[in-house]
């Protein structure tokens, strides 16, 4: 079996297992990786950048390895090759506890039960809840749900399509480590500098695929072109910014605005101006546009696999 079918096969059978399992309460790979980070910045840590790119190396080339060995490890075998995609693929996507965690801030919000869903929003972002009013939050789970489609889900399959169980894994890996030193504290406006770069180099083609696959799978294909080249490059992120516009546009909301993060406040630009102010019910719609484009890019991916197989079978004749 080739390697276009390796992936195709794998990753679908990822996404399935993702749709019946979701994230397991203990025990997640990803949480193993995040330990493993934390105790290598541990020993690592000085407020400097050449110490934090040892730090970015050391994880997530060990990821990369991992994925090598373990890869070559099962390729005579075609069925033991589906079966570690379709693992690591399971292990790295995280479309059906976004779509969970959505959900059960939304089912709170439209029940005016609005400490519930502040109680349940640091489990899906973090902002500050206390600093937010009901359609505050609906706001930001919109937008979290359309950042992370990208991050949990598309972005993991760009990267499985190139590079196989390594690409899935080196993705993942530089993602949760921008997540852990990339932002701009102060103990890591230097430390976590490289892991912060190599996350926005990674997350570009996903992002770009993202904000494509909500324009065709939108209800509003217009007003996502029309949000994403208006208003995208405004965003503070390279990468969220293609994709919270395109979802405002598709779902004809405003997204963006002023922002606060454990005390800090942003001021960020309005996203698709021309929209409505989110509203509670906007969150499921979300929800079901980011499933939407998760399908329509295990589609592309695969595709795009198979094509790449198919044309380095025939140079090898």
């Amino acid at each position: 079996m080739g390697a276009g079918r390796v992936f195709a096969y794998g990753a679908a059978a990822g996404l399935i297992g993702d749709l019946l399992l979701g994230d397991p309460r203990r025990g997640h790979p990803v949480a193993a990786f995040g330990r493993a980070a934390g105790a290598v910045e541990r020993v690592l840590w000085r407020d400097h950048r050449g110490w934090g790119a040892l730090h970015t190396a050391v994880c997530a080339g060990g990821a990369v390895a991992l994925g090598s060995v373990a890869a070559r490890a099962v390729r005579p075998s075609a069925v033991a090759s589906v079966a570690l995609t379709a693992a690591a693929t399971w292990a790295v996507v995280g479309g059906t506890s976004l779509a969970r965690e959505a959900r059960t801030i939304g089912r709170a919000l439209e029940a005016g039960d609005v400490e519930a869903a502040r109680a349940r929003l640091p489990h899906l972002c973090g902002r500050d809840p206390q600093a937010l009013d009901a359609d505050g939050m609906a706001r930001a789970v919109v937008e979290s749900v359309a950042e992370n489609t990208s991050d949990a889900v598309v972005g993991a399959l760009v990267w499985g399509a190139v590079g196989g169980v390594p690409g899935l894994l080196g993705f993942r890996a530089v993602n949760t480590l921008d997540a852990m030193v990339g932002h701009k504290s102060a103990r890591y406006r230097r430390y976590g500098w490289t892991s912060a770069r190599l996350d926005d180099l990674a997350g570009w083609p996903g992002a770009r695929l993202t904000a494509v696959l909500t324009v065709l799978a939108g209800p509003d294909p217009r007003g996502a072109v029309r949000a994403w080249r208006a208003d995208a490059a405004q965003h503070p992120s390279p990468n969220a910014g293609p994709v919270e516009a395109s979802f405002a546009g598709a779902l004809g909301v405003r997204l963006g605005g002023t922002l606060s993060y454990g005390g800090r406040v942003e001021h960020r630009p309005v996203l698709n101006t021309r929209g409505r102010a989110v509203g509670t019910y906007d969150v499921e719609r979300a929800v079901g546009l980011s499933k939407r484009v998760t399908w329509l890019a295990l589609g592309v991916c695969a595709g795009a696999r198979l094509l790449m197989s198919a044309r380095s079978s025939n140079r090898g004749k």
